[in-house]
């Protein structure tokens, strides 16, 4: 195959998880690194898992991530349709074909008769149930009969028993299975759709898919495709099976241990590209202790070879430090859009507020948040004046003098004009001066007048931000109910 594609290949059950985040997020930096192409195939053949509005939240996701695929089910492209559901005729056109060649047989068992067999194989302390060619015996006679008759059935794979099944991945090296251990897989159903085994298998020689980049849980069942690949005459693409994602304890990712969806993730306030940054790093990295990267830089250092062959633990704190970092440096105009939309969506009741006055916010407390919505609950008071007072700040900062202190400093900014910065500095420690205290004896109180709050950005950066007018009326409220 002359050029580099590859697919990522969900199915609609729901959510996009963090782990297929991440198997997308490989294909399409593997894609852009070799000027190959990034393909969206949905896999819906499994109907009884089927979840409504799931493929448009998948699309949605990925969108929002920045992993732009170049042909999908919303997009033009040669080897479409891209929705499986959508090419039944292909699957069975090929179905018959292996029957023809002996490479498939139909299988009439009933379930009653396929579970009994998974009891007595249980009984037997088996390694795994398998199905026992029951069906492959009926002549052709018996198999036209029940057909004609209508009577349920199944196409199966007839795996030939004592062989050695060997393929190469990249990331696994050279990997052998036992054929007997391979069990003689449904490929197309009772009810005429597809296995996710027979459909992959056709769909990316059909769509001309020259890697295969997927998650380890696939690796068991690759001997299957490696056979249906040979029964079929096709060249096989390259293998490449990603680690698991485990859990600080090393058990496996799931929702049962925490938030496991690009969405819940996107709704706690996460920047896509702080999730594609750390999700990129969960099982690869470039060889070195780089580990902040932007899309660009990632396309252009990612290998498949640098990828891990055991599970990657999903590090929460970490992924919090990767969302600061990248907080950090975005400009002050980019900051002012995402805190825009954040104002949109708050429950608080945040006025109009001008782009001026809400990039001032931004640069008094850039170093201060992990998240843009901490613009908002960690100072509210920049938004709303303060109606309750932290205890412990005013036990400790609150004396019986504080009240006739504050009077005289309120009353040197009440005569100030336009105060900038560093008119505030010089009449608060002239204040202090001339009450023969340390400047910390105002600036305390004044801080929790002022917020509501002990803590914030630097006090002369608060009253600025916070203008003159304002500052007076919330140390008079102060005044009037801290007593």
């Amino acid at each position: 195959m002359s050029e580099t594609r590859v697919r990522f290949a969900p199915s609609p059950t729901g959510y996009l998880h963090v782990g297929g985040l991440r198997t997308a997020l490989y294909n399409f930096l593997f894609a852009r690194k070799n000027n190959g192409k990034f393909i969206l195939r949905i896999e819906d053949t499994d109907r009884n898992r089927y979840v409504e509005g799931a493929v448009e939240n998948l699309i949605e996701s990925l969108k929002w991530c920045g992993l732009d695929y170049d042909e999908g089910p919303d997009k033009a492209g040669e080897f479409g349709p891209y929705m499986q559901s959508q090419r039944l005729d292909i699957y069975k056109k090929y179905a018959d074909d292996l029957i023809a060649k002996e490479h498939a047989y139909f299988c009439f068992c009933t379930p009653e008769r396929l579970q009994t067999l998974k009891e007595e194989q249980a009984a037997q302390k088996l390694p795994q149930a398998k199905y026992d060619k029951h069906c492959l015996s009926l002549s052709k006679n018996e198999i036209e009969d029940k057909l004609a008759n209508g009577i349920p059935h199944v196409v199966r794979l007839n795996v030939i028993l004592n062989q050695k099944i060997i393929f190469d991945d990249i990331i696994r090296k050279r990997v052998e299975f036992e054929s007997n251990n391979v069990d003689d897989q449904v490929l197309i159903k009772s009810d005429g759709y597809p296995t996710y085994h027979m459909a992959n298998v056709v769909d990316d020689h059909m769509m001309q898919i020259s890697h295969v980049i997927r998650g380890e849980e696939w690796l068991s069942s690759t001997p299957k495709h490696v056979l249906l690949y040979d029964f079929f005459g096709w060249e096989k693409p390259i293998f490449a099976h990603l680690p698991l994602l485990l859990n600080p304890d090393r058990s496996k990712l799931s929702k049962r241990q925490g938030d496991v969806a690009v969405e819940d993730y996107r709704a706690k306030g996460f920047l896509k590209e702080a999730l594609v940054n750390f999700v990129a790093l969960l099982g690869w990295n470039a060889g070195n202790d780089k580990e902040f990267y932007y899309m660009n830089e990632l396309i252009e250092s990612f290998s498949l070879e640098r990828v891990n062959n055991s599970g990657a633990v999903f590090d929460f704190e970490k992924l919090n430090w990767i969302n600061a970092e990248h907080l950090r440096k975005k400009s002050n105009e980019e900051l002012l859009t995402l805190l825009k939309f954040e104002i949109e969506n708050s429950e608080l009741r945040i006025e109009n507020y001008s782009d001026s006055y809400l990039l001032q916010i931004i640069d008094a407390m850039k170093e201060r948040v992990n998240f843009v919505k901490e613009y908002l609950t960690k100072s509210p008071y920049f938004f709303e004046a303060p109606t309750e007072y932290e205890e412990a700040s005013r036990l400790k900062n609150w004396k019986p003098e504080t009240p006739e202190q504050l009077v005289v400093l309120k009353n040197k900014f009440t005569q100030l004009n336009n105060p900038s910065k560093e008119d505030y500095e010089t009449v608060l420690k002239q204040a202090a001066s001339e009450l023969n205290i340390s400047a910390g004896k105002l600036i305390h109180p004044l801080r929790l007048a002022l917020s509501g709050i002990s803590t914030g950005p630097g006090m002369y950066d608060l009253l600025f931000i916070l203008g003159k007018g304002e500052v007076i009326n919330r140390i008079n409220t102060a005044l009037n109910t801290l007593r």
